[in-house]
């Protein structure tokens, strides 16, 4: 059963379980904590494994500012914190992925080991000739102010659902979860804080990346990158992309697997990284 957390006056909703190194998972657009049903308990059998609902999303408080990347970064570890751990692994699938990369960037004290689900860097998506950001439309109309909650806000399912067929193979093994994500963003603010995660792109989160790359700064803890054999990175030069970012990295595509790794293919997932993690 779910607990909640009050780290800087935000209320963060969060499920613990297990014992052992903790581990931090962290999730998606459009999803919530919840799409780590399969997941978490099979790593909580040799974990302390900790799965937050992010800031606008779940059951976790929806303000209306604070979705750069630094400060839901910053929720986190103020969340880890508040429960007395310390070093942690995070694996972060889709928007939870770039929080865990300005987490470790920001605070790389705090983090032991690192997986990736389905991206690649922010600051990659948008340089030279906009190839890698068409393919992610969507993220461009997201950042688009008041427009996507005026044409997205009463067709909801229907506009979910688009993504929820259209990026899987393992169809059903999201399918099974819809309606429990269709309720979340019907919450109130719910819709409006999924886009301003994207809004935050530009100018903050972008900002802050160009800081890095004026700095020389990189991805230090060990990295993991796994994508979908069919997931939104599917054709691009992931690792080596990586590669450009951080000092170690490997990874692999997962087969018969679209964008939702955690829900298409719970069981290889959880082997490749309990492999890392050990």
């Amino acid at each position: 059963m779910g607990q909640v957390a009050v780290v800087d006056g935000l209320r963060i909703h969060y499920e613990r379980r297990g014992s052992g190194p903790p581990v931090v998972l962290l999730h998606g657009w459009p999803q919530t904590s919840h799409c780590w049903r399969h997941v978490l308990p099979r790593l909580a059998e040799r974990h302390t494994v900790i799965a937050p609902d992010l800031r606008g999303y779940g059951l976790t408080d929806k303000p209306v500012g604070g979705y750069d990347k630094r400060t839901m970064a910053g929720d986190i570890s103020g969340l880890v914190q508040a429960l007395g751990i310390g070093r942690v692994s995070v694996v972060g699938h889709d928007r939870g992925a770039r929080v865990a990369h300005r987490w470790a960037l920001d605070r790389p004290a705090e983090i032991d080991r690192l997986v990736l689900l389905d991206v690649v860097p922010t600051r990659a998506m948008f340089r030279g000739d906009m190839t890698t950001a068409r393919g992610y439309w969507h993220w461009l109309f997201h950042l688009q102010p008041d427009l996507p909650e005026l044409l997205v806000g009463d067709r909801l399912e229907e506009y979910l659902r688009w993504f929820f067929e259209r990026w899987t193979v393992n169809r059903a093994a999201v399918e099974e979860a819809v309606d429990h994500y269709f309720t979340a963003f019907r919450r109130p603010g719910a819709l409006r804080a999924g886009f301003d995660d994207y809004r935050a792109t530009f100018p903050d989160d972008i900002a802050h990346d160009d800081a890095d790359a004026e700095r020389g700064d990189r991805l230090r803890a060990p990295l993991l990158v796994l994508w979908g054999e069919a997931g939104l990175p599917a054709g691009l030069p992931v690792v080596e992309t990586w590669k450009e970012y951080a000092d170690d990295v490997r990874g692999q595509a997962i087969p018969e697997c679209g964008h939702f790794l955690p829900e298409e293919q719970p069981d290889l997932l959880v082997e490749q990284v309990l492999g890392f993690l050990t």
